[in-house]
């Protein structure tokens, strides 16, 4: 099989290569992860490491940092850009994982493959069961949404799973489904998303004196919806934070004709002048464009009210509410978060929006702060990476 799927893959890079090298001139979310992942440009070989760990993107690097930093000799790849950047704040070894056909020759020897998530990439995990490496699949997850897709392939995934090792799924639900599809030795730990910690010092911005009110991590047409339907109050600040940063502008634009419309003001983050952090001095208007990443979290501190999004319209499946839950916010989430389900049941006091119409409901109730319930550790995983060390020593 793995030859007939090689052979498929070849053909279906022969095809798409010309819109992708198209595309990576053209998109500047993609131009550098295209071209490293699909012409190797800048990532000709993989750099060395006993451990690899593999993740998708931006949140998930972050999970796994109490790993990567537990682990000295330990190497990266991830899809995204956002990742990539993350990735590179705890080692220098980080790659773009390129497209499967040049994983044989591109991949380097390692112990012990960690892989986040939905990553199931065939040849990564063939090429390290080839280096005779332990394969771990972390964090494994099945939604009610994609299980009909997964089962439509399972011949090909009841293949794959044949080379991983341990599975490690969020839920009984996840393992009965992973299980279903052939994979072996299914533990049932948790999404280890609960246990990420506040690994960066946080700025002290001032609070301003009014109710902070964050739409965080928005997503295409979730702007305007939620802006439709909002009433604010006299004394309510808005903060809009999209999830992407090739959004910003469009997302300007949304916010701007909705200032306009109620005759708000409007600023953009990077308009600011936070001398000694003095955001309340700063913020003057009421609403507020944050338009660049990594600053999110520095809001939840002062925030009062976060509209998690991703979950108000049906495509996504919602975000990580444990960062807003650290610093007590009370949260508010759309019906769609079918991806982050086992975080949500990680967070007391998370209120579900059932309609988008009743969100001025919710603002105009006293409602309680949510808050996280207690974490275990990742003790588990930990030694289950080590013992795929201690057995590979000789090799």
């Amino acid at each position: 099989m793995i030859f007939f799927y090689y052979v498929f893959a070849v053909i279906a890079y022969l095809i798409t290569a010309p819109f992708l090298l198209v595309l990576s001139f053209y998109n500047e979310k993609y131009k550098l992860s295209l071209k490293s992942r699909f012409f190797l440009y800048k990532n000709l070989k993989q750099a060395y490491g006993n451990i690899y760990f593999h993740a998708c993107s931006f949140g998930e690097i972050k999970s796994i940092v109490p790993l990567i930093t537990y682990f000295s000799n330990c190497k990266i790849s991830t899809i995204t850009q956002t990742g990539y950047n993350e990735a590179l704040n705890y080692t220098k070894k980080v790659n773009f994982l390129p497209f499967e056909i040049f994983i044989p020759f591109w991949m380097s020897p390692c112990k012990v493959l960690v892989i986040f998530e939905a990553e199931l990439w065939l040849m990564l995990i063939f090429m390290a069961k080839f280096y005779n490496a332990k394969v771990i699949l972390l964090n494994a997850r099945i939604s009610n949404k994609s299980l009909k897709n997964y089962k439509r392939f399972k011949f090909f995934y009841r293949f794959l799973f044949k080379y991983i090792d341990t599975v490690f799924a969020q839920s009984q639900k996840d393992k009965e489904r992973l299980e279903c599809l052939g994979a072996r030795n299914v533990i049932v730990y948790k999404n280890i998303k609960a246990n990420i910690e506040q690994q960066k010092q946080l700025k002290n911005y001032s609070k301003p004196k009014a109710r902070v009110i964050i739409f965080a991590s928005t997503h295409e047409n979730e702007e305007q919806l939620l802006l439709d339907v909002i009433k604010l109050e006299e004394n309510d600040r808005l903060i809009i934070a999209p999830r992407h940063p090739e959004r910003f502008k469009k997302v300007e634009e949304i916010l701007k004709n909705y200032c306009e419309e109620n005759r708000y003001d409007m600023q953009k983050f990077t308009d600011l002048n936070l001398d000694k952090n003095e955001f309340e001095k700063a913020f003057i208007s009421k609403c507020l464009l944050l338009n660049v990443l990594g600053e999110l979290e520095n809001f939840y501190k002062i925030g009062d009210i976060v509209f998690l999004c991703g979950s108000f319209i049906d495509d996504i499946g919602g975000h990580n509410p444990i960062e807003a839950a650290r610093w007590n916010n009370v949260i508010i989430s759309g019906k769609y978060y079918f991806n982050q389900e086992s975080l949500y049941q990680e967070v007391e006091n998370l209120y579900i929006c059932e309609s988008i119409k009743d969100i001025n409901i919710y603002l105009k109730q006293k409602l309680v702060q949510s808050k996280l319930k207690k974490q275990g550790d990742l003790s588990e995983i930990i030694i289950s990476i080590e013992e795929g060390l201690d057995a590979r020593k000789s090799l």
